[in-house]
């Protein structure tokens, strides 16, 4: 490690995330024990930038290295109805499956959501993880009229469950009968 910068993107140049992102789907790819080939479906084109270009609001932040890009955390606000709580195509297909959202969410209504937070192997252990995710959380909540915050996390990723919930977050429900599991806060 050189020259650590921690960098929020206001130019819209996501791109640098291209890889981060794509490295994230294969990372969780390898983690799933639910439908884990669905994850091949799942890119930077097909999550990050679609998501980033069609929510209300959006905020990436990027730590670098020497001015190459090791982690990043993406997060949206947009308002839900119920055309955005389907199944999407990359979705598995169960019986009686929740979607995103749980019942005890009224729709519509404006939601904050941590989208991606990935960090690379050797700079987990320093803790840019919770500064990440800190930095979403003061962004989501700078919404006034934003007070509930999603996190979806994929199958098997039991490590990243347990960072969420000890930090606030409380399981809501398995989305795609536990292709995803779903954590929330409340905005205080």
């Amino acid at each position: 490690m050189k020259n650590i910068t921690i960098e929020t993107i206001t130019n819209g140049d996501i791109e640098q995330c291209r890889d981060l992102c794509n490295e994230l789907m294969a990372f969780q790819k390898s983690k799933a024990f639910i439908a884990p080939e669905k994850f091949d479906l799942m890119t930077f084109d097909t999550r990050m930038k679609k998501s980033y270009e069609s929510s209300m609001a959006s905020q990436v932040v990027v730590i670098k290295d020497d001015g190459f890009p090791v982690g990043y955390v993406f997060s949206t606000i947009d308002v839900i109805d119920s055309s955005k709580n389907g199944f999407p195509e990359w979705a598995p297909k169960v019986e009686n499956g929740k979607s995103f959202y749980p019942d005890w969410v009224e729709l519509p209504q404006k939601i904050g959501c941590l989208n991606n937070l990935y960090l690379r192997d050797e700079y987990r252990a320093l803790k840019f993880g919770s500064k990440l995710v800190e930095m979403s959380m003061e962004w989501l909540e700078s919404f006034s009229d934003v007070n509930l915050i999603f996190i979806y996390i994929s199958n098997g990723n039991d490590a990243a469950l347990s960072f969420y919930l000890n930090r606030g977050f409380t399981f809501s429900h398995d989305v795609f009968g536990g292709f995803i599991k779903a954590v929330y806060k409340l905005k205080e």
